[in-house]
């Protein structure tokens, strides 16, 4: 399939934008009254059973076994080791150090995709995630917070490291099965991997406010499950490494989200920042360049 951009790709990176750059200022309400791994494993059941139901309702076939494996991997890496990681990490990792750790994800996607996709990125298509890095840097510098690599900073760097595997993973996958599918697949296998931090979350669930509950229930619904979908569509669609380069405009849409939720005004660095993620990703996006096989 030749990549492309068209309509329906452009709403799906736009629903995946917005629901991930929302998901970092749910996660701070959430934590306010969960752990960082009930938070997880709140998120993941309510997508897990939202999806459940869909797939009975709509007779969703099962995977083969064959593929249980890979499903099982996946699951892993984007849910379980990915949000308990970041979650955990910026416990003691500052903001704006461990914006700037979570944002080496498309790298690594890039240079994965190169060694297991055989996508080739062109000069200009590197150079374009350098320019989007560094806005995504000035916007963590723009948070004010300083960056210092504690104990925690290798879990987040894990985290970006897990999506990006992920990400390259489940790319062969999506030609066998839809996105709902495979995504939905990998959210049960993450589910049932994060049951660890079961003991104890129906008591906090019963003492938390009903306002935090219901954030975290935003965030199975919206960030996990329709997210998660919608970047396994685009995914589906472009190559995996220019698919990763648009998460570039996640910071620069989350400060915004963080703006109109907790009425966090952003300082004029990270809006400096933001516009040059943005030009960044537009010059990944070229279409006279760039990817010469769809991986």
């Amino acid at each position: 399939m030749k990549p492309s951009l068209d309509a329906r790709v452009f709403l799906a990176l736009g629903l995946t934008i917005f629901f991930w750059a929302s998901a970092f200022a749910g996660i701070r309400v959430g934590l306010q009254s969960y752990s960082p791994g009930q938070v997880a494993l709140l998120r993941f059941l309510v997508a897990s059973a939202a999806l459940a139901l869909y797939a009975l309702v709509w007779r969703m076939r099962l995977p083969e076994a064959r593929d249980l494996p890979a499903v099982i991997v996946s699951g892993f890496l984007a849910f379980t080791v990915y949000h308990v990681a970041l979650n955990y990490g910026e416990i003691t990792v500052s903001a704006g150090s461990a914006s700037l750790l979570v944002n080496t994800a498309p790298i690594f996607t890039a240079l994965f995709a190169a060694a297991f996709l055989g996508e080739r990125v062109g000069s200009l298509g590197w150079a374009g995630m350098v320019v989007s890095f560094l806005g995504a840097a000035l916007i963590s510098f723009g948070e004010g917070e300083g960056f210092s690599l504690d104990p925690g900073a290798p879990l987040v760097l894990l985290s970006a490291v897990s999506t990006a595997a992920y990400f390259v993973l489940s790319k062969p996958y999506l030609r066998k099965y839809t996105a709902l599918e495979f995504t939905t697949y990998a959210i049960w296998a993450g589910t049932i991997l994060t049951l660890v931090f079961l003991p104890g979350l129906p008591a906090e669930v019963a003492a938390a406010p009903v306002r935090t509950t219901l954030t975290t229930i935003y965030l199975g619904l919206f960030p996990t499950a329709v997210a998660y979908i919608a970047y396994a569509y685009v995914l589906s669609r472009l190559p995996a490494s220019r698919t990763a380069s648009f998460l570039y405009l996640v910071p620069a849409v989350a400060f915004l989200v963080a703006w109109a939720w907790l009425g966090e005004v952003p300082p004029a660095l990270s809006v400096i920042g933001g516009v040059i993620a943005l030009a960044g990703v537009l010059l990944v996006n070229r279409r006279t360049h760039w990817w010469t096989r769809e991986g």
